[in-house]
């Protein structure tokens, strides 16, 4: 649709039944501007309105800016590991100290929860938390979302930023969220069996009463939902944080967004405790036996 007004315009600009230093025309999927005295197109898909863009492909397979970002937060976590271990010390320094200060709050709290379970469920917080804090946080650094390409098949060029950022925050990124939404539950299940047997897993979601058997199915179907409240609640977060950083730039460069970049220091941080802890509490539920639980109730 958006090709067809975009060849009629050109046609009508030539002929000169139109007189106007461009027109622009819309649909769902894509934004086409025409100038109408050299005839240029510039055509922006609707994905890249979102800040997600294939920067390159590797034998067919896209390669996002998204992925690009993940690669980088997965060396400066390496590089961290690294760092640490080789200049380990009885007196920590400020790096080996922080790290420390780190995993062992989530080692605490990890213990407080899951009790006996810490050590089969501690390095999933440990994991969930770490990146996902880091992902937001490095998201916030100068150079992501601003720094790319300009696609161009004519002079008219889009205005104020790239058409093609080199990087862009992977948390708000949905099919990032999805996949570690996807992770998380599958892993939670995967230890209820190991933990429980097949068998006392499945007594969870079926019985033979049709109340406990209610009650199962609705558990069962608590751990679908769990992948849209997972994945939408970190994508919805991350991506209206950068939506206000990049109003507020917009509209005043300096000292205005610096409150807002504190904020969003804040909810970087808040949204990676978030995730990990409510997977904590998932898979200290789903490993508990059903025999205790029925007791205790």
């Amino acid at each position: 649709m958006c090709h067809m007004a975009l060849n009629d315009s050109i046609h009508k600009v030539a002929n000169g039944s139109e007189r106007e230093s461009a027109r622009v025309f819309r649909d769902s999927a894509h934004e086409c501007f025409v100038d109408s005295s050299k005839t240029a197109e510039y055509t922006l898909s609707a994905m890249e309105t979102s800040g997600l863009h294939s920067v390159f492909s590797v034998a067919g397979i896209r390669v996002t800016n998204t992925l690009l970002a993940t690669l980088v937060v997965d060396i400066v976590i390496l590089l961290v590991v690294f760092a640490v271990r080789r200049k380990l010390k009885l007196v920590p320094g400020k790096l080996q100290g922080l790290v420390e200060s780190v995993v062992d709050y989530l080692h605490t709290t990890t213990e407080q929860v899951a009790g006996s379970r810490t050590a089969m469920i501690f390095p999933w917080v440990a994991v969930f938390f770490i990146y996902i804090a880091l992902s937001n946080l490095i998201g916030l650094l100068p150079g992501y979302g601003t720094i790319g390409l300009y696609h161009e098949t004519g002079p008219i060029f889009r205005q104020g930023l790239p058409a093609m950022p080199f990087l862009h925050v992977s948390t708000a990124d949905l099919n990032l969220t999805l996949a570690l939404a996807v992770v998380s539950v599958v892993a939670a299940n995967t230890l209820a069996i190991r933990s429980l047997g097949l068998g006392s897993y499945l007594k969870r979601f079926f019985a033979i009463n049709p109340l406990l058997l209610f009650v199962g199915l609705l558990e069962l179907l608590q751990e679908v939902t769990k992948l849209i409240t997972f994945s939408f609640r970190l994508f919805g977060n991350i991506s209206a944080g950068e939506a206000v950083l990049g109003t507020m730039s917009s509209l005043v460069a300096f000292i205005v967004p610096v409150p807002f970049l504190g904020f969003e220091i804040l909810v970087a941080v808040i949204q990676g405790m978030i995730f990990a802890l409510l997977t904590l509490a998932f898979m200290t539920i789903l490993t508990e036996p059903h025999q205790k639980e029925e007791k205790s109730t």
